[in-house]
């Protein structure tokens, strides 16, 4: 169990503990107050007794050691009170993983720029030697000024438990800050509360098939480097296995990178600058006039009606008063050009003649005489030449339109025929094709503009039967439906069936499964295949167990801290079970312990030393207890390999099980 120790208590008579930010396996992560320098600092605190002491004050001592601005340096490391601790400076501003959660995935330049100074910090430890070891979303952290700090290098991974010196995890985990950046998953290799990338036949699918709009060179970075078994190799000048690789790549995207800082800075900020419009120049108004010897000056009204003087001023006014702004300084021209009226004793009140010194009226224009900006006085641009014509104005005024066309009366109800014609007469059109002569009340000619239109009629309109379209339809959709019944009576009828699609009474019942008609394959002998493991053994002696024919005997693999995949220390484990034969192999009856577990099937003629450049026989991404597989088609070879790729959770880590594996063929 943990020591004792909660928020105040004072750590080695200097760090009082403010708020526990992480807790995980016994180690714990505080904000402190170093009472010494008055900073605040990050913490990071273990017991003495702890199996992960060593490992942390190593760690801290190699994370000493790398020269680089941008991670959070190591102040302090030591073992009291029974407690072994680590000093990190603080670092003000906002982890990656909370800006993805808060505002989503980062523009793609924005993106590769964070990345690559990541990249770039990474790579200068690896030069020295020292890996960060856990480079998740939680560790990088975009500060105040818009700079990047790396957060916990070498020291977090110690912290949870990891072995030091895992150069290809950082590699890998920088392809997945970039994946993270553009599409807000994560796909590294460490554990992190980004929520998890989609995964594909068992590998992690292309930024571009997450999101839209990721650019082709950072689509590609991200697979190749998330994806290291995918198939595809580098045609890039740059090594992409390597951080240094990987920050020069990000670099050449992004080019000039002047004002991302100061652009993160500026997202970052709570406030924002207020420009306040230009006052109009001095110059503009009029010059300040002084009032002649022994005159009374006008007195100035004051700038809000309501505001009331204080009846007692302060009879002791500062003899230096501010400096007025910059902008409200005097005109040195116009102060000059008032004192010299001012010497001169002239004084013109406004709006006043010079020589007998009363109000002048000033001559207000006609409304009419005042050409308007729309009529003269406008450029006209060319865009062929670049000349610059004027708009004149209209010498002459227009002439007024024409008067409107007064329409012709007419009653409301039409007079009734003469004597001896017609109820009504047809159009001049109608009846000169017919001869005709039916009354019309009005003749209208042939138009008078009246806006009188004579509805057009149609003579066989009273030979239409009620009801004979409604018939055609009605027949038209009958016939449809009868040629739609024949089509189907004369395909179930190609297809042996029944005009209704029925069985025929004599037809046979369904012939049995493949599967069923083909004949186990006995003789099988089990070897375990741990091609990446150092030694490469797995539990050799229970491999037999996995084709005993007895499902309650199994084999298992070794527990493992993390799972297989390619962010795993290996791609998969497995069996390599030999046929005795050559045979054609078409379905592989599995029964596993625990799920989900990934399996790939690889048939060969030869026993293989490794699956790499093998192409599968069947793959099931997360298959169960008791599964299945039928190949495609027969494939012919002695030896089958059972490969794990992915192996379900068990107590203290990652562990498969194959209880029985049966072959038909």
């Amino acid at each position: 169990m943990p020591k004792s120790i909660r928020p105040g208590d004072v750590l080695a008579d200097r760090y009082r503990l403010i708020d526990l930010l992480v807790e995980s396996r016994d180690g714990r992560f505080w904000r402190a107050h170093d009472r010494v320098l008055e900073r605040h600092v990050a913490l990071h605190v273990l017991d003495a007794d702890d199996d992960r002491a060593a490992l942390l004050l190593e760690a801290a001592r190699q994370s000493a050691t790398v020269p680089d601005r941008r991670l959070l340096r190591v102040l302090d490391a030591d073992q009291v009170d029974g407690f072994c601790y680590v000093v990190n400076e603080w670092g003000a501003g906002s982890s990656l993983d909370i800006m993805l959660a808060t505002d989503g995935p980062f523009a793609p330049r924005r993106a590769a720029w964070l990345v690559s100074e990541v990249a770039t910090s990474v790579a200068a430890g690896h030069e020295a030697g020292v890996a960060h070891g856990r480079l998740v979303p939680e560790n990088v952290l975009i500060d105040r000024t818009g700079s990047i700090r790396v957060i916990g290098f070498s020291v977090d991974a110690a912290l949870h438990g990891l072995a030091p010196g895992r150069v290809s995890t950082d590699v890998t985990d920088l392809g997945g800050l970039l994946y993270a950046a553009l599409t807000g998953r994560w796909p590294g290799a460490s554990s992190s509360d980004v929520p998890a990338a989609p995964h594909e036949h068992g590998r992690v699918l292309r930024p571009r098939q997450v999101r839209a709009g990721i650019p082709r060179p950072l689509d590609a970075l991200c697979d190749q480097v998330v994806n290291p078994y995918a198939g595809h190799g580098s045609r890039d000048a740059h090594d992409l296995t390597t951080a240094r690789g990987i920050a020069e790549y990000l670099r050449e995207f992004v080019g000039d990178p002047t004002g991302m800082a100061e652009a993160e800075a500026a997202s970052h900020s709570g406030t924002r600058t207020a420009v306040l419009p230009r006052l109009a120049p001095a110059a503009s108004a009029p010059p300040p006039r002084r009032a002649e010897p022994g005159a009374t000056a006008d007195p100035v009204p004051d700038a809000t009606p309501d505001a009331t003087p204080d009846p007692t001023p302060d009879p002791t006014p500062d003899p230096t008063p501010d400096p007025l702004p910059e902008a409200l300084e005097p005109d040195p021209e116009t102060e000059t050009e008032a004192e010299a009226e001012a010497e001169a004793g002239e004084s013109v009140p406004d709006g006043a003649d010079d020589e007998t010194g009363e109000q002048a009226e000033t001559p207000v224009p006609p409304t009419g005489s005042v050409e308007q900006p729309t009529q003269a006085g406008l450029p006209i641009f060319d865009d062929d030449n670049d000349d610059v014509s004027w708009f004149a104005a209209r010498p002459t005024p227009p002439p007024p339109p024409p008067p409107f066309e007064e329409v012709p009366e007419r009653p409301l109800f039409a007079p009734e025929p003469a004597e001896g014609q017609p109820a009504r007469k047809a159009r001049p059109h109608v009846a000169a094709a017919t001869g005709s002569r039916d009354y019309w009340p009005w003749d209208t000619g042939p138009g008078t503009g009246s806006g009188v239109i004579p509805v057009a009629e149609d003579e066989e309109e009273d030979d239409e039967v009620p009801g004979r379209s409604w018939l055609r339809l009605a027949f038209a959709i009958g016939a449809s439906l009868l040629l739609l019944l024949a089509i189907v009576v004369a395909f179930n009828l190609g297809r042996g069936r029944t005009p209704l699609g029925d069985k025929p009474e004599d037809t046979p019942s369904e012939s049995p499964s493949p599967s069923s008609s083909l004949a186990p394959i006995t003789g099988l002998a089990a070897q375990d295949f741990d091609p990446q493991g150092d030694p490469p053994e797995e539990h050799r002696e229970l491999a037999p167990l996995a084709v005993d024919g007895n499902p309650a005997t199994a084999w298992r693999t070794m527990t493992y801290d993390q799972n297989m995949g390619p962010g795993g220390l290996k791609t998969g484990v497995g069996l390599t079970i030999d046929l005795g034969a050559a045979h054609d192999v078409s379905v592989i009856d599995l029964t596993l312990v625990g799920a989900p577990t990934g399996v790939s099937l690889y048939v060969t003629d030869r026993a293989p030393s490794a699956v790499a450049g093998l192409t599968p026989a069947a793959t099931e991404d997360a298959a169960g207890t008791k599964q299945r597989i039928t190949l495609d088609r027969p494939v012919r070879g002695r030896f089958l390999t059972v490969w794990l790729t992915s192996l379900p959770q068990a107590e203290g880590g990652y562990r498969g099980e194959v209880a029985e594996v049966a072959i038909r063929g």
